[in-house]
């Protein structure tokens, strides 16, 4: 059976990451990821990728906070692509990708953020949804554009909001619902990309 080849992109702990490369080792998932880029040197996702003997790599990020520099993100669609990725999985990754990445992989990349787009973009969302005083908040898996948290929507996932709940106790209830979320709609590309 052909199976999907991703590309994973994360800065962080890879929670998300961790779901997906269990869902593709139990066979849940038709996927094989090819590679998992990060864009800092210790992130805790480059020790997941060793875990689990899948290929993996350190960007330099540049000098800019939030993007990547043209040459940079150049280097990532050749990484990508000698990889032969055809889908790119962002898993908190935490840097608006721009024209060499949208060009190479046109609405192949994909990204989970842990609200109801297009309420909540940016950081913290949950935290925000607490704020605002919301009744229901949840998670969106979206096809990336050039602006945070933006492209057309693909998936989305209720969390209700309790009487009781702290910034963490939602976040941790958003995060599982994240990992159910998430190797759903890979595996629907699965399907379709995999069709002959």
């Amino acid at each position: 059976m052909k199976r999907l080849p991703i590309g994973i992109l994360g800065s962080g702990k890879g929670s998300n990451c961790r779901t997906i490369l269990e869902r593709i080792r139990s066979g849940e998932l038709a996927a094989e990821t090819r590679l998992v880029v990060s864009d800092v040197l210790d992130a805790p996702i480059l020790d997941l990728a060793r875990e689990f003997g899948v290929a993996n790599a350190y960007l330099r990020p540049g000098r800019f906070r939030t993007r990547l520099e043209p040459e940079t993100e150049d280097q990532l669609v050749k990484m990508l692509r000698d990889a032969g990725v055809e889908l790119v999985v962002l898993a908190g990754f935490m840097r608006v990708l721009h024209e060499p990445m949208l060009q190479a992989f046109p609405r192949r990349i994909i990204n989970i953020h842990p609200s109801l787009l297009p309420n909540f973009p940016g950081l913290e969302a949950w935290k925000q949804a607490l704020v605002a005083g919301e009744k229901v908040t949840g998670c969106t898996v979206h096809y990336v554009d050039e602006q945070i948290d933006h492209g057309d929507i693909i998936a989305q996932r209720d969390v209700p909001i309790l009487p009781n709940d702290t910034a963490e106790t939602l976040h941790a209830r958003i995060q599982i619902a994240e990992r159910e979320l998430y190797p759903e709609v890979i595996g629907k590309f699965c399907e379709v990309m995999r069709a002959p």
